[in-house]
């Protein structure tokens, strides 16, 4: 590949799809307790959920240090790359972004383009596959870059969160603080606008929230081809739900990536995480390679 593609742990492919898509991944760095380690690496979905449930745990997230990046880009440029493509969460909700800017400016800028996806989970995801389709065809920098950021300019994500805690500890909250005082009669359901955590609109019960969900990613889809993905933590049974009524709600849109988000995203969202993240127009991740049979933890 002329062009490599780099990213964050904060996609949350499903097991196996970042290898398969020659896709490199450098991890954040998570804290619960007085333990540390890398998401994905070395704390997934089981640890942090365990992490949540004690009260005298906190967990904490930091983002990967410019030098982190800079030793990965110069790996991949020594290994053959003539450019590399790095893709991550949105600038807004982490400094990840910002620290592989830098990391390209070290090494020179003109041969690393840093792209701020907006978004995260599989809003990010999803960008990140579509740069690796058009690197793995040869595709040069510039034309990798774009395919990057025309997706996640076409991603949507929602999701819906049992209490907005986490996220107020978190200082991810945003304009959803004006909720908190009605938290515990609501379910809200919040998305990613332009880069940040936004309140969207409250409902009384998690399966309110679900139908929510399904008919925002139908208006955003209508009839036409699109990338689906649902998002837990903790809730598998819910997510398979959720995963099978877009599926019949969306019949033209690609099968549905189902993935259970890891410490990073799980620290500020807590357990009964459920999302939908939608890339309208774009015919989906094939089938063989969507993780689509079983939510599988990554």
């Amino acid at each position: 590949m002329p062009v490599a593609v780099v990213t964050d742990s904060t996609g949350y492919l499903p097991a196996g799809l970042a290898e398969q898509h020659r896709i490199h991944v450098v991890p954040l760095r998570v804290v619960w307790g007085e333990r540390t380690g890398l998401d994905i690496v070395d704390v997934g979905p089981a640890e942090v959920r365990a992490a949540l449930a004690d009260s005298n745990v906190l967990v904490g997230t930091s983002r990967p240090a410019p030098a982190e990046f800079a030793a990965r880009y110069r790996e991949l440029l020594d290994g053959g790359a003539d450019e590399i493509v790095s893709v991550h969460l949105s600038r807004r909700l982490s400094g990840t972004w910002e620290a592989a800017r830098i990391a390209a400016e070290e090494v020179g800028s003109g041969r690393v383009r840093v792209v701020d996806s907006r978004s995260t989970g599989m809003g990010l995801g999803f960008a990140v596959l579509a740069a690796s389709r058009v690197a793995l065809a040869g595709g040069e920098g510039a034309e990798v870059e774009a395919a990057a950021a025309d997706v996640a300019a076409r991603s949507r994500v929602f999701f819906c969160v049992d209490s907005l805690e986490h996220l107020r500890r978190g200082g991810r909250i945003g304009a959803a603080a004006a909720w908190l005082g009605s938290a515990l009669a609501i379910k809200p359901v919040l998305h990613v606008s332009d880069g940040l955590i936004e309140p969207l609109e409250k409902v009384r019960t998690a399966a309110r929230a679900a139908t929510r969900m399904v008919e925002l990613a139908a208006r955003e889809c209508g009839t036409g081809p699109a990338e689906l993905a649902v998002h837990h933590l903790g809730a598998v049974a819910r997510a398979e739900e959720l995963a099978g009524r877009l599926a019949e709600r969306l019949p033209a849109a690609g099968p549905c990536v189902v993935s259970e988000v890891g410490a990073v995203l799980g620290a500020h969202a807590g357990p009964g995480l459920l999302g939908v993240v939608v890339v309208p127009g774009v015919s989906g991740v094939p089938a063989d390679r969507a993780g689509r049979t079983s939510p599988r933890p990554v």
